[in-house]
């Protein structure tokens, strides 16, 4: 049997999120090879690729026009992904695109459409399906272990906010909690949203409040096969990165998620300890390794992926919901 070659990877974006993707691809994913990372500061993208063998450019579309680039995987702001997207899909790359995939309802439909139009796999980046426990968990839902889906939740508490001024509004709902709407939707199979209803305030940084910072949220929302789920975010769990989720339904419960690092805890004579993981890469880096090595097997294989564009897509209208929760304090209806 033949061993396909691996997918040759550029990458967009050498932030933190994109740092730390180029690293997970280049030492994690044998199915992968690093190839390239653009960024636009200078310097920056050169830097990550010596440290990894690959090359660094400033041209971004150095990127969409290398022939020795098979995927490329976007790790730039928010605000350029559907574009990079667009870009990417009609150079006939296959696109990994981190969350949100867009901004608008229009841009992701223009995204999911240049990549249908081109052929070419579009993976969005709602890691937490690649962790075990959340695995585990929607195995079990899905086997019909805890019955119809009747109560369900969902929480991201990071650990701290360093700079509330660079904290773009709306960040709460289109960058933190859709990670929580794409996990309620994928615990809550064949279901949608249809209605929501949202709160948020600035209470870790009030002072910030009118520049447009939201750092605390709860959502509640309706599916259409009668599930009730809250979604709930803070900006400041000083204990350390908390994401967990939990289904009740007919037949039984189940959770997933925890802040431990490993699960070694310390018992001494003041009490029980546990180390807890300290940001998202720290208690997720298997799961962004997993999500990886799915997109690496589904271009390899020439499918499409196990979370796709038109998954990005729904976890947006809810987001988008939510912002006309707040702005109108009322329950808003989810755009299909």
């Amino acid at each position: 049997m033949t061993t396909p070659s691996p997918v040759r990877v550029g990458l967009v974006g050498a932030g933190r999120i994109g740092s730390s993707h180029a690293e997970v691809i280049a030492r994690r994913v044998p199915g992968a090879d690093l190839v390239a990372v653009a960024d636009p500061r200078p310097g920056v993208a050169e830097a990550l690729g010596a440290s990894l063998g690959a090359r660094g450019v400033t041209d971004i579309g150095e990127i969409f026009a290398a022939s020795d680039i098979d995927a490329v995987v976007i790790a730039a702001s928010s605000g350029a992904h559907c574009e990079l997207v667009v870009a990417a899909a009609q150079a006939g790359k296959a696109v990994f695109c981190e969350k949100p995939m867009s901004l608008t309802l229009a841009d992701a439909d223009r995204a999911v459409a240049a990549a249908e139009t081109a052929g070419v796999p579009l993976q969005v980046g709602f890691n937490r399906r690649f962790a075990p426990d959340f695995q585990a968990a929607h195995r079990a839902i899905v086997a019909g272990s805890v019955g119809t889906p009747q109560l369900m939740r969902s929480l991201t508490r990071d650990p701290g906010l360093a700079d509330p001024a660079g904290v773009p509004p709306w960040t709460v709902f289109t960058q933190t909690l859709i990670h929580d709407f794409d996990t309620l939707l994928w615990l809550n199979p064949g279901a949608n949203a249809v209605e929501v209803y949202a709160t948020a305030d600035a209470l870790v940084a009030p002072e910030f409040k009118d520049s447009g910072l939201l750092d605390t949220a709860v959502v509640v929302i309706t599916f259409d096969n009668g599930a009730r789920a809250v979604a709930e975010a803070s900006f400041s769990a000083t204990y350390g990165y908390d994401v967990r989720a939990e289904v009740f339904g007919s037949g039984g419960m189940v959770t997933a998620g925890t802040t431990a690092r490993t699960a070694m805890t310390l018992h001494d004579a003041t009490g029980r300890h546990v180390e807890t993981a300290r940001g998202d890469v720290d208690l997720f880096l298997d799961a962004y390794t997993g999500e990886f090595v799915e997109f690496a097997a589904a271009v390899s294989e020439g499918r499409a992926p196990s979370v796709t564009g038109g998954d990005a897509r729904r976890a947006l209208s809810i987001a988008l919901s939510c912002i006309e929760s707040v702005t109108t304090n009322a329950p808003a209806k989810v755009a299909p």
